[in-house]
């Protein structure tokens, strides 16, 4: 998710975001090169992301509640809990077989981090269907205690925090607390110390009973696989001693898309979790080649997408009727060669919020080009000497057509002067949506609830999807 607050990641020039330089989200799929962008990794046969399944849960069954906590997130590459090869893991352990596929829910569990938490926001909440509202985020200080000088902490148990979760309570919504930790060391160090978990533990459920909330979400980033089961222990005694306080409330976690996200989604289940957050996205990032930041499908011949980290949770054994869609409700623009679908970057991309730019959205001059095969619509856009972003049309150049780069689109305009931007609108995102129904998923959700202020067609596909009806 996006971060603005220093929680323990790794800083990366190439995000900028609000002003501050913001986390970089490691959840470029599978492995990390530098600044958190994505490698390019061969690809994996279902074969071999089976043996890597194996290797995890026979890891969490070896460990089983042990002394310690494990990764979660997209951080880095195939998970493995032993260093028995894989030839002999799988010789011993049986393979797991794929979950039945359940009557699809329509919960909605909206992120809503600390920066929208603002004057305006208790309204857009009382227009969405949410079934959860999670509140992003705390994190622990080195003695275990919830770190009261970090922003987040600040506005959930400010003033408009407190009228947030009132409300939300008032229309029957759930309300849970996001916990963050993030970055290597900072994980190293806490999943290798039970006393500071302990404490953490303590203090989390403290907090969740003095504000009144449901539940608390899990979201750890930035670890080493060989972790996960000691993750996968730290999130069960979490659950143990949440129920403990109040057996109503519920724990979640968030989890990539990539093969470690599945392993630590599987050692979460294991564990007992009640729901698991799928973060749908992120399949590009600052340093990635423009596209879908949540593509149905590639363009790029890439095989990582939305139904491939599906098979990959299914692979893994993951319960669907336990899992959400976690879905964007942004985009990325990079800097491109011209307007037509596919043009290559010429420098890094950067994190683009729908209600920071409602004058381009709704610009009539300005018609996205809509991707069929990625389902995500791209914004030529050109840049003035002012700075000011247009659309095609402000000049005598032809609008973007849905040719692909490099056979023949529109004219190329000064260099360095066309901006792509890719993100969902909520007619991509109904196929999405969609295809949360058709695994028998639990519901869906979204990252992050309030950049979508002033569009109300985000908010009533949402409100759409609460109530059961179609997508497509």
């Amino acid at each position: 998710m996006r971060r603005t607050d220093k929680l323990g990641g790794s800083w990366c020039p190439a995000d900028r975001f609000e002003g501050t330089w913001a986390i970089r989200q490691p959840r470029a799929f599978d492995r990390l090169g530098a600044c958190g962008q994505a490698s390019r990794v061969p690809r994996r046969a279902r074969t071999v992301i089976v043996v890597l399944a194996t290797l995890v849960l026979a890891s969490a069954a070896a460990c089983g509640q042990g002394p310690e906590g494990s990764p979660e997130g997209s951080a880095g590459g195939s998970p493995s809990g032993q260093a028995a090869s894989p030839s002999a893991v799988t010789a011993a352990t049986p393979l797991p077989s794929a979950t039945s596929r359940p009557e699809p829910g329509h919960e909605v569990y909206g992120f809503l981090p600390y920066w929208e938490v603002d004057k305006t926001i208790a309204a857009h909440l009382r227009s969405t269907d949410l079934t959860t509202l999670a509140l992003f985020s705390v994190t622990n200080n080195r003695k275990g205690a919830i770190d009261s000088k970090q922003n987040g902490y600040r506005r959930i148990t400010g003033e408009i925090g407190a009228q947030v979760i009132r409300e939300a309570r008032e229309r029957g919504v759930r309300v849970d607390l996001v916990f963050t930790s993030f970055g290597r060391a900072r994980n190293d160090g806490f999943f290798g110390d039970l006393a500071l978990q302990g404490a953490t533990i303590a203090s989390l459920v403290a907090l969740v009973e003095e504000l009144g909330l449901d539940g608390i979400n899990v979201d750890v980033e930035g670890l080493d696989p060989a972790l996960v089961p000691a993750y996968g222990a730290f999130v069960g005694r979490l659950r143990e001693a949440l129920v403990a306080a109040d057996q109503s409330d519920e724990l979640s976690v968030s989890t990539s898309g990539n093969v470690l996200g599945a392993g630590m989604a599987a050692a979460a289940a294991t564990a007992g979790v009640d729901r698991i957050f799928l973060m749908g996205y992120d399949y590009r990032v600052a340093g990635s080649e423009p596209g879908a930041t949540s593509p149905l499908d590639r363009r790029d011949g890439d095989e990582r997408d939305l139904q491939w980290s599906l098979d990959l949770y299914e692979a893994f054994g993951v319960p669907p009727g336990r899992t959400l869609l976690g879905l964007p409700l942004y985009g990325r623009m990079w800097p491109v060669t011209g307007p037509e679908l596919g043009a290559p970057s010429t420098g890094p991309g950067v994190v683009w919020v729908p209600r920071r730019n409602l004058d381009i959205l709704e610009d009539p001059a300005i018609v996205p080009v809509r991707d069929e095969i990625e389902v995500v619509e791209l914004y030529a856009l050109l840049r003035a000497k002012s700075g000011a972003l247009t659309g095609p049309s402000a000049t005598p150049l032809p609008p973007p057509s849905n040719t692909p780069a490099g056979s023949g689109g529109a004219a190329a305009a000064s260099p360095g002067s066309w901006r792509a931007v890719y993100v969902d609108s909520p007619e991509t995102l109904g196929p999405k949506l969609a295809l949360a129904n058709d695994r028998g998923l639990a519901g869906a959700g979204f990252w992050a609830i309030g950049y979508e202020r002033g569009l109300p067609g985000y908010t009533e596909l949402i409100n759409r999807f609460a109530a059961g009806q179609p997508m497509e």
